[in-house]
């Protein structure tokens, strides 16, 4: 009976951190994105703000995967997250302190990017305490239900693929390109995508750094004029910059291990 008890307990807390989840998300919508801007992977904000001094973006607030990091993850993260019940209270704190009397002086951000933002702060967010937990709950969460959410794809090209929607789409995500070229015949195809390509590890990190785009040479010509010099066989990765100039030819199936260091040797 206790262990009944217990596990209804546990389930109506979850449903609730769900349900305050969606409710934060919808806050933050409503009230917060016309100022913090949408996702935006870390990879493109690094070299926004590194790199380009903020020119690539000229960013004037953090976006909301940035706000997510620096409440939850960053060096100034706020709470224990051993300890989630009195963290949400100290980031529901946090948030009314700060919306209240908004200073840059007194921001969890990295230091070094708080100089590109508009010093001309608003505090007419008008928050009650309720949206402020929905909020806190959101933050907590932002990283697991992102993920959860995202989906991780080989864009399949079709016959009428433009290429230069696919260059912009590379450096407007700040990305290399990876083409596959397979065939519905191939074997190895079937054996790497079952073996390789279908896992987690592989997945995240082709969409952390790469445009990856998927051939079916029997049916369409590959892109990027690399047709010139390939003989046909399946499979076959061309590694390529976000300009569509060919760096590296890998002909051939590929296990977990080595294709991994054919992403990573490929990104530098």
């Amino acid at each position: 009976m206790l262990k009944k008890a217990l596990l209804l307990i546990f389930i109506t807390f979850i449903s609730s951190l769900n349900a305050n989840f969606k409710d934060g998300e919808k806050i933050f919508l409503q009230k917060c994105s016309s100022c913090h801007g949408k996702f935006i992977d870390m990879k493109t904000l690094k070299t926004n703000f590194f790199e380009k001094e903020n020119k690539l973006l000229n960013l004037k607030y953090p976006t909301e995967n940035m706000l997510a990091y620096a409440i939850i993850d960053s060096p100034k993260h706020i709470g224990d997250n051993n300890d989630l019940e009195m963290q949400q209270i100290e980031i529901e704190e946090y948030l009314k302190s700060y919306l209240t009397n908004p200073d840059l002086n007194n921001s969890i951000c990295e230091p070094s990017i708080i100089k590109y933002y508009d010093k001309k702060l608003s505090n007419n967010y008008n928050l009650n305490d309720e949206d402020l937990s929905s909020l806190a709950i959101y933050f907590m969460n932002y990283k697991k239900e992102r993920l959860k959410n995202t989906k991780k794809e080989i864009r399949v090209l079709s016959k009428n693929y433009n290429e230069a929607e696919l260059l912009n789409d590379a450096k407007k995500e700040n990305k290399k390109i990876l083409v596959y070229a397979t065939s519905k015949t191939c074997h190895f195809c079937k054996k790497m995508d079952k073996e390789v390509l279908s896992l987690n590890e592989v997945k995240n990190k082709i969409d952390e750094d790469y445009l990856f785009l998927k051939i079916d040479i029997e049916d369409v010509k590959l892109p990027f004029n690399l047709a010139k010099g390939y003989r046909g066989m399946t499979p076959t990765f061309f590694a390529l910059e976000n300009n569509g100039k060919l760096k590296n030819k890998y002909p051939g199936s590929w296990n977990k291990k080595d294709f991994l260091l054919i992403l990573k040797e490929n990104n530098k």
